[in-house]
């Protein structure tokens, strides 16, 4: 989508995420498409005289005109400002559009080659700080904040992981649950899969918040809050933990994939659909579809890897067949000069030992699903 920006027009926002992501350099486009794909919170805005071409499936909005006419809606319509921009460029443009501490929000500014994420703006109540610490460190860089106060040090619930690509399943809980953190109520953190290293302060888990490992321990010991991180499908008994609490989707499922030439993209995505309904994992936690090399133009995984944003790797025949399997297949290494293609891959991809599902056949299409293990 093309935003033609002009004096006095409100601007039509196809608005997606928590947080907006402004550029408007070629180097800081780069970035600001980098940390997108990362952070799936983000809408993306840069200019239309550096469009790539594959903004509309990545749900990226170009604009043209002076980007200080779309700070004012952008204030409007989002929690949090990333903007790749000169510190002293941001500070004039947004000057004019302030109002109060307690509804302006955070303003974060990333210098053009991400080497700093510096806190601008609404460091507290706007969740400035949290934003800069999270966005810097997948980003790598260093964060800059020069709040006196900035001691609390706990868990930002809405950004909870959003360094890993985690994304919460619903927002509807994430006040709540922020309050009861804030409020240092006693919180249950339980992890059954995604990476481990989300807390990085220099000092331990506040007392409040104490890590369970079942749901069924955390259920009985009544919490006031959950986070509750996992790829699959809570059950019916376990649900009664997201009263108060947020579920959170690690990108921990690769999907190994071979199908006829010329499969539609349509029978590929309903059995991707079918195989995660059946294993009980949900959609939100792939994170990437892998293949054989021969497949690396097949039209319809590319379609369904672009549709949901998910990687898409694919690997020589070779490479396939170092790796031991539970299924080899003469009849595939007849056609393709690898004993497998779907199991294989999955398990390259992820470094599974063991597989979700090992290979299921279904029309025209071949999947193994594989859990990366952290």
């Amino acid at each position: 989508m093309t935003l033609i920006l002009e004096e006095g027009k409100i601007v039509d926002l196809k608005q997606k995420g928590t947080y907006a992501v402004v550029a408007i350099t070629k180097h800081g486009v780069e970035l600001a498409r980098n940390l997108h794909a990362k952070f799936h919170q983000t809408d993306l805005f840069y200019m239309s005289k550096f469009e790539k071409g594959d903004e509309k499936e990545r749900n990226i909005s170009i604009f043209e005109g002076n980007v200080r006419l779309l700070l004012p809606t952008l204030f409007k319509s989002y929690k949090g400002i990333i903007m790749i921009i000169s510190l002293g460029a941001v500070v004039r443009m947004i000057a004019p559009i302030l109002k109060d501490k307690k509804t302006d929000p955070a303003v974060v500014v990333i210098d053009d080659k991400g080497n700093h994420v510096i806190s601008v703006l609404s460091g507290h109540l706007g969740g400035a700080n949290e934003l800069t610490k999270e966005v810097a460190e997948l980003l790598k860089a260093t964060p800059v904040i020069t709040t006196a106060s900035d001691v609390q040090k706990t868990i930002p619930v809405d950004l909870f992981g959003s360094r890993f690509g985690w994304v919460w399943e619903s927002a509807e809980k994430l006040t709540p649950v922020s309050a009861s953190v804030v409020n240092e109520e006693q919180v249950a953190i339980i992890q059954e899969s995604g990476e481990k290293e989300w807390w990085t302060y220099d000092k331990p888990l506040p007392k409040t918040i104490k890590v369970y490992p079942t749901i069924k321990e955390a259920i009985d010991a009544k919490p006031n809050a959950a986070l509750v991180v996992t790829h699959r499908n809570l059950t019916e008994e376990e649900d009664v933990i997201l009263q108060n609490g947020v579920l959170y989707r690690p990108k921990v499922i690769v999907l190994g994939i071979g199908c006829n030439r010329g499969t539609s993209m349509e029978e590929i995505e309903q059995v991707i659909q079918d195989t995660l309904n059946d294993l009980q994992f949900s959609i939100m936690s792939v994170k990437a579809v892998c293949s054989i090399d021969l497949k690396k133009d097949e039209e319809g995984i590319i379609a369904v890897a672009q549709k949901y944003n998910w990687d898409f790797t694919c690997y020589s025949a070779d490479e396939l067949n170092r790796v031991q399997i539970d299924l080899p297949s003469e009849a595939v290494y007849k056609f393709t000069g690898a004993y497998g293609v779907s199991e294989p891959a999955a398990r390259v991809y992820s470094g599974a030992q063991t597989l979700a599902m090992t290979k299921k056949k279904s029309g025209n299409v071949t999947i193994s699903v594989a859990v990366i293990p952290y």
